[in-house]
C-alpha cells in the first residue's frame, strides 16, 4: 500500500463518516488482572510492511512470555472507515497506525491514550525522534503518538532518458530554473516522453514547493489558510506552468488516467517527485533498478522537504492499557526500529536507525532521502485536516486543469479553508 493513496482516501472517508464520539480512558476495572500478559491486536494497513511488523510482534512475544500479538492488516481502501466504526463501537485494535491528517480527529475525540515521555514510565523519549514528527502527534501539550517511520521527498530520474537527450543528471546544485529547462529538453512527444510529472499531489509536490518558495499552507496557530500568500502562489505556479506554459509535463487528465509513478516506471516520465517509501517498489523491479536513481529536489528560494511519518497509538478503551503501552515502547526502541529498517519499506523514525533501510538498496543514492531531514518542514495539519485537504484537492485540480485561474482557485480555497478552520475552533470551544 502506498502512503499517498491512503492520505487521499482518508480525506474522502473522513468527510463521509459520522463524527467520532468521545472515547473513555481505560480504568483499572477494564484492565486485565495481569497487566503484562494477554492478547493484543495491532492494526496496520501496508502489506509491504507486514513482514517487518510480524517480525517485531514475534520479537516482543519472545521477550514477554504469555503475550500474543495479533497483527491485523486492513486493506488500504477501508482502513479509516473501519477504524472509525471500531473506535466508536469500542472494538478498535489495542494499538494501531495513525497518520498526520487524521490524528487530530482521534486525539480530540478522546480515542487515544496519552503516552508518557518522561520518568520511569516513559513510553518514548522525545529526543530520540525528529522534533517535527514528535510535534505532529502531540495534542494540546500531550503526546499521543510514538513516531514509527518517516517520509521525505526527492527527485527520481531515468538515466536512460537523460543519456539519450544528452542531459546531465540532476544534483544538489539544481534550482527550479534547471528543472524547467531540463524538463523541456527531456520532453520528446514523438516517443511519448515528458520531462517531469506535475500532478496535484500534496505530499510529493506542492507541500514541498510552497515552503521552497517561502510560502505556507496553514498558520502555526492553525487558524488561517496560507493560500492567499503570494509566495504560496509562487510555489503552486511551478506545477501549473510546467503543464501549461512550458509543456514539459503531462496534462492533469493524462495524469488522472495513468498515475505519474506508473508513468515513471514505464519510461514515459524522465523525472518524478516521489516519497522515500517508493524506493522499495522501484528496487524490486530489476530492469527499472538499473535505469533510475535519485537526487535532491531542486531548490526555489530555499531548500525544503515536507516531513511526514506514521505513529503507533494506543486505543483509549483497550482492556490492556499497560501492555499496549509496553508494546509501543518496544516498537519505538532501537532493536525494533533497526528491524523495521532492514525488513520494511519505510525509514524508521528513531534517530540513528535509518542506515539499514538505505543499505538494503545499494544501487540507489538513498542518502539523499536521509539528508533531507536537515531541511525538512512539518506536514501541515489541524484537528480536521482531512476536511480542508479535500477542498484543497478540489480547488487546486481546477487550476491544474486550466479550468480556473490559479488566483481564482486559491481565493476560493482560502475562503473554504478559513471557514473550516473556524468551525474547528467553534467545535473545541
Amino acid at each position: 500500500m502506498r502512503r499517498r493513496s491512503l492520505l487521499t482516501a482518508a480525506a474522502a472517508t473522513t468527510l463521509a463518516a459520522a463524527p467520532l464520539t468521545s472515547g473513555c480512558s481505560s480504568s483499572s476495572s477494564s484492565a486485565s488482572s495481569d497487566s503484562r500478559r494477554g492478547r493484543l491486536t495491532y492494526g496496520v494497513w501496508d502489506v509491504y510492511q507486514l513482514p517487518a511488523m510480524n517480525r517485531a510482534a514475534r520479537a516482543f512475544e519472545r521477550a514477554h512470555p504469555g503475550v500474543t500479538i495479533d497483527v491485523q492488516l486492513t486493506p488500504n481502501g477501508t482502513y479509516w472507515t473501519k477504524l472509525r466504526t471500531a473506535c466508536t463501537g469500542g472494538s478498535a485494535p489495542d494499538v494501531f497506525w495513525m497518520n498526520g491528517p487524521n490524528f487530530g480527529l482521534y486525539a480530540d475525540a478522546g480515542q487515544l491514550l496519552p503516552l508518557e515521555t518522561e520518568g520511569s514510565e516513559a513510553v518514548l523519549r522525545t529526543a530520540d525522534f525528529p522534533e517535527d514528527l514528535i510535534s505532529l502527534y502531540r495534542w494540546k501539550g500531550t503526546q499521543y503518538g510514538a513516531p514509527k517511520d518517516f517520509d521525505t521527498v526527492a527527485l527520481w530520474f531515468n538515466k536512460e532518458i537523460f543519456d539519450r537527450a544528452k542531459v546531465d543528471y540532476p544534483d544538489s546544485s539544481w534550482t527550479w530554473q534547471d528543472l524547467i529547462a531540463n524538463a523541456q529538453r527531456l520532453t520528446d512527444r514523438k516517443r511519448g516522453v515528458y520531462g517531469v510529472g506535475a500532478p496535484a499531489r500534496a505530499q510529493e509536490n506542492y507541500y514541498n514547493s510552497i515552503p521552497q518558495a517561502g510560502g505556507w499552507v496553514i498558520s502555526p496557530d492553525k487558524q488561517r489558510s496560507g493560500y492567499g500568500d503570494e509566495h504560496t502562489l509562487e510555489g503552486l505556479r511551478l506545477w501549473v506552468d510546467l503543464i501549461h506554459r512550458y509543456r514539459a509535463a503531462p496534462t492533469l487528465q493524462q495524469m488522472t488516467d495513468t498515475d505519474p509513478t506508473q508513468m515513471f516506471q514505464s519510461g514515459t516520465l524522465a523525472m518524478t517527485y516521489e516519497c522515500s517509501y517508493n524506493a522499495a517498489t522501484f528496487y524490486a523491479d530489476s530492469e527499472l533498478r538499473a535505469k533510475v536513481d535519485v537526487a535532491p529536489m531542486p531548490k526555489g528560494r530555499r531548500r525544503a522537504t515536507v516531513l511526514h511519518g506514521l505513529a503507533n497509538v494506543v486505543y483509549a478503551r483497550t482492556p490492556h492499557p499497560e501492555l499496549a503501552r509496553e508494546f509501543v515502547r518496544f516498537l519505538s526502541g532501537e532493536s525494533a526500529s533497526l528491524l523495521q529498517g532492514k525488513y520494511g519499506t519505510a525509514i524508521p523514525a528513531r534517530n540513528g536507525t535509518a542506515k539499514p533501510w538505505a543499505a538494503g538498496m545499494p544501487k540507489f543514492d538513498l542518502q539523499v532521502h536521509l539528508d533531507a531531514l536537515d531541511y525538512a518542514v512539518p506536514f501541515p495539519s489541524s484537528a480536521n485536516s482531512a476536511a480542508w485537504q479535500h477542498k484543497e484537492q478540489m480547488w487546486l485540480a481546477k487550476a491544474w486543469s486550466g479550468d480556473e485561474s490559479l488566483k481564482g482557485a486559491t481565493g476560493s480555497l482560502t475562503d473554504a479553508m478559513n471557514q473550516l478552520l473556524a468551525q474547528e475552533r467553534k467545535g473545541r470551544s
